[in-house]
This record gives C-alpha cells, sequence and structure tokens, in this order.
C-alpha cells in the first residue's frame, strides 16, 4: 500500500465539503466520488457552485470544511502528490496564443518535470489522440475555439493523470465543435482510463452511460447514473429531473 491513499482508491473522492463567501454558503456538505474510467457530469445552473468546487479541488480556494482526496491523497497533507494527478481545464482558455502548440505543451510538461524529449513525445502522443497531430507547429492563435479546447486537454493529460477536470469546457463554441469535443472527451475516458469530471449547464451533454452529480444552491440533490437520477426524481429525462431537482434554469442547445 502506497502512503496517502490505497491502492484501490478512487480517482476523486469529496465528503463534507462546504465553502462560504464572506460569510455566505455556496457549498455545503458536498459529497460524490469518481471511480477510475469513469465520466461523470456536474450538471448545474449558473451559480450553482460547480467554479467554486473546481477551484477547491484544484486549492485556488482553500478555506473550507470537509475532505478532498485525489487517487486516494488527501489534498491538504498530499498536496503535490494529489496535484500530480490531476488534470485540469480551466472554464477560461489558458494557453499562450503566440506559442505554439508543441511550445505550449512542452513548457507544461517541464513544469511536471519531464526532460525535453520525453515532454516532445507526450506532446506528440496526446496532440495525435485529441485529432490534432498535423498542428504541432501551428500558433494557437491560429487555431478555431474548439482546436484550442482540444489542445488544453491534450495539455491536461501530459502527465498522465487520474482525473481529468474540465469547467464548462464547451462555453463559447459553436454547435459542431461543442458535440465534436464532448464525444472526444468520452473516448478519451475509455482509452486513458482516466476518471473525467465535466461541469455543464447543458443538459444534452449528458450521455445515457454517464455519472450524473446535480448540484444546485450549493448542495447535491441527486447522484448516480443516468436511470438512478430519473428514478429519484420521477423524471422520464434528464431535463424533467433537472426541473424537479433544482430550482434554477437548465438550457438545452440543439
Amino acid at each position: 500500500m502506497r502512503e496517502g491513499g490505497r491502492d484501490d482508491a478512487p480517482a476523486l473522492e469529496v465528503d463534507g465539503l462546504s465553502f462560504s463567501y464572506s460569510g455566505k454558503p455556496v457549498l455545503e456538505e458536498v459529497g460524490f466520488r469518481l471511480e477510475a474510467g469513469q465520466f461523470t457530469v456536474l450538471l448545474g445552473p449558473n451559480g450553482a457552485g460547480k467554479t467554486t468546487l473546481f477551484s477547491l479541488i484544484t486549492r485556488l480556494y482553500d478555506r473550507r470544511v470537509g475532505t478532498i482526496r485525489v487517487d486516494g491523497f488527501e489534498l491538504r497533507r498530499h498536496a503535490v502528490a494529489a496535484h500530480a494527478r490531476m488534470g485540469v481545464v480551466f472554464q477560461q482558455p489558458t494557453l499562450d496564443l503566440d506559442l505554439s502548440v508543441r511550445q505550449n505543451l512542452t513548457y507544461h510538461a517541464a513544469l511536471h518535470g519531464m526532460g525535453p524529449r520525453e515532454a516532445r513525445r507526450r506532446a506528440e502522443e496526446q496532440v495525435a489522440r485529441v485529432g490534432l497531430g498535423d498542428a504541432l507547429k501551428t500558433r494557437v492563435r491560429q487555431l478555431s475555439g474548439g482546436q484550442r479546447r482540444r489542445v488544453e486537454i491534450a495539455r491536461g493529460l501530459l502527465h498522465r493523470p487520474r482525473l481529468l477536470l474540465l469547467d464548462e469546457p464547451t462555453v463559447g463554441l459553436d454547435i459542431a465543435a461543442r458535440r465534436d469535443l464532448v464525444e472526444r472527451v468520452h473516448r478519451l475516458c475509455v482509452e486513458e482510463g482516466v476518471a473525467v469530471l465535466w461541469a455543464t449547464h447543458l443538459i444534452d451533454e449528458v450521455y445515457p452511460e454517464d455519472r450524473v452529480v446535480v448540484l444546485d444552491g450549493g448542495k447535491v440533490r441527486a447522484s448516480g447514473s443516468v436511470s438512478e437520477i430519473l428514478a429519484a426524481s420521477g423524471g422520464t429525462s434528464i431535463g424533467e429531473a433537472f426541473d424537479t431537482l433544482t430550482t434554477g434554469p437548465v438550457e438545452v442547445v440543439s
């Protein structure tokens, strides 16, 4: 057994997580877990607390109550080990537009301690996985919004994390690019065996085989498979279930 976690530890385990800002509760007793290879949708209206939750998992915020474990490593006690096992795609793009795709990725790889040869090899491997193998020398500013998101996903997978976090990754994309990105990440989840936590307010980004955590008003209203969510709400669709379980509007883009 390795220090800090169990050999069979879930990729992500959140337990009793609460957070307040200026005395106002933002998250209250949030808890759920992700297993390896599991695609989990964190579904909630704007303002539900999704971005705050991501900020706590990535330690952008740290004033909290409760426990967060990544691959069995408690985030506060084993921060370096926990962060080494997660990849992140933030809601706001973070690529350097004036660098090439390869330069963006190899710089990130160097931050994870990879040598130049290994960094180039992994950059080529992951960019090929997201379908941009011919764009390695292209400056990021020349790519479309959907292509840039795919580069960010490739970057997040460079160090082979057990957990990939994506916060509203399709914001600003057109319908075709959005659908392409959702499908690609579902395939990567299977191919890489990585656990994915995908935050969105769009119900059509939920696939029948996904697990879903419904977050509203800072609380988990339901958690489980799509069929379990439907059973808990009495709805016949995720849209109906969402309306029953939450007070906020959900958006459908077709």
